[in-house]
């Protein structure tokens, strides 16, 4: 059997996942990473994006989060966001509405919204897609 870590995501609502994993790979904000068994310990913070999980079983998982702390233990690893779904569960509607609404306001600055807000809208609603685009990909292999 291979070596596993445990893997616990956390959001703000709710717990999205707890279990054990062989590879954990989260977006870091200076890029992603890849999390194994006996890491070294980390404290760090995420961007938006996608969190992957390989099971023991061969299995891969696919979490959106919008952010947050990623905390590596020798034996657990711990994703605490704000907000996230399973990839599964994203509204491709509403993150299409998010993008465009995000793209307008970068594009008329006199919205009345700042930039790195606008910036860090669309950031997330271009990670929601990404990760429902990579599930769906998966899904179809």
């Amino acid at each position: 059997m291979a070596s596993t870590i445990h893997c616990d995501i956390v959001s703000a609502e709710s717990e999205l996942y707890s279990g054990e994993a062989t590879m954990v790979i989260v977006p870091g904000e200076q890029g992603d990473l890849g999390v194994t068994p006996k890491h070294a310990p980390l404290l760090t913070r995420l961007r938006a994006g996608e969190v992957r999980i390989q099971t023991a079983d061969g299995d891969e998982e696919h979490f959106y989060v919008s952010g947050g702390l990623l905390e590596i233990q020798p034996n657990v690893v711990t994703v605490l966001s704000d907000t996230g779904q399973r990839a599964a569960d994203v509204d491709e509607a509403a993150a299409l509405e998010a993008k465009a609404a995000a793209e307008r306001a970068l594009a008329d600055q006199t919205a009345g919204m700042e930039v790195a807000e606008a910036q860090a809208q669309l950031a997330q609603a271009m990670a929601q897609l990404a990760a429902l685009e990579r599930f769906r990909k998966k899904m179809k292999h």
